[in-house]
C-alpha cells in the first residue's frame, strides 16, 4: 500500500494543501525511499518519509507523533519528493466527482422520466430518433422491428 491509500482523505487534501502552498521547507532525499523534510503547520515538524515502507514514515506533530499514522505533514513531503503523485491525485479526485455527477444525473433523468405521460415520452424518443446519433436508432429498429 502506498503513502496516499493509507492516509485519510482529509490528510491527503490537507497534505495536497500544503504543497501547494509550499509548506515543505526543507526536503533532502536519503536514498530512493526516504525523504527528510521541515514542514510549517502550527510549528516547524520534522518528518521522515519512507515510500517504500509507508507506515515506517515518521512526522513529530501530534496527531502522527510516536504512531503509525500518515499525517498531512508526510502526505505534503510525499507530493513535493514526487510532484507527479500530486497531479495524478488531483485528476484521479476529479475524475471521481465527475463519475458521481453523472451517476447523480443519471438518477435525476430516471425521475423525470417516471413522471412523464406516454405521450410525453413518445415524443421525447421521437427527438432522440431525429437528433440522437443513428446506432441509437438502429438499435431500436434491430431489437423491436425484425
Amino acid at each position: 500500500m502506498g503513502i496516499i491509500s493509507l492516509a485519510s482523505g482529509n490528510s491527503c487534501w490537507r497534505g495536497l494543501d500544503y504543497y501547494k502552498s509550499k509548506k515543505v521547507t526543507e526536503l533532502n532525499k536519503i536514498n530512493e525511499n526516504e525523504y527528510l523534510s521541515v514542514v510549517k503547520g502550527t510549528k516547524n515538524y520534522n518528518v521522515h518519509l519512507d515510500i517504500e515502507h509507508p507506515r515506517k514514515s515518521t512526522c513529530e506533530c501530534p496527531l502522527a507523533n510516536g504512531k503509525r499514522i500518515i499525517c498531512k505533514h508526510i502526505v505534503a513531503t510525499y507530493f513535493s519528493a514526487i510532484p507527479e503523485e500530486a497531479i495524478n491525485f488531483e485528476d484521479e479526485q476529479t475524475r471521481l466527482q465527475e463519475e458521481y455527477e453523472k451517476e447523480n444525473e443519471y438518477d435525476e433523468v430516471i425521475k423525470c422520466l417516471s413522471k412523464m405521460s406516454k405521450q410525453e415520452l413518445i415524443g421525447e424518443l421521437i427527438q432522440v430518433f431525429d437528433y440522437g446519433p443513428e446506432w441509437i436508432y438502429n438499435n431500436f429498429v434491430k431489437r423491436n422491428l425484425y
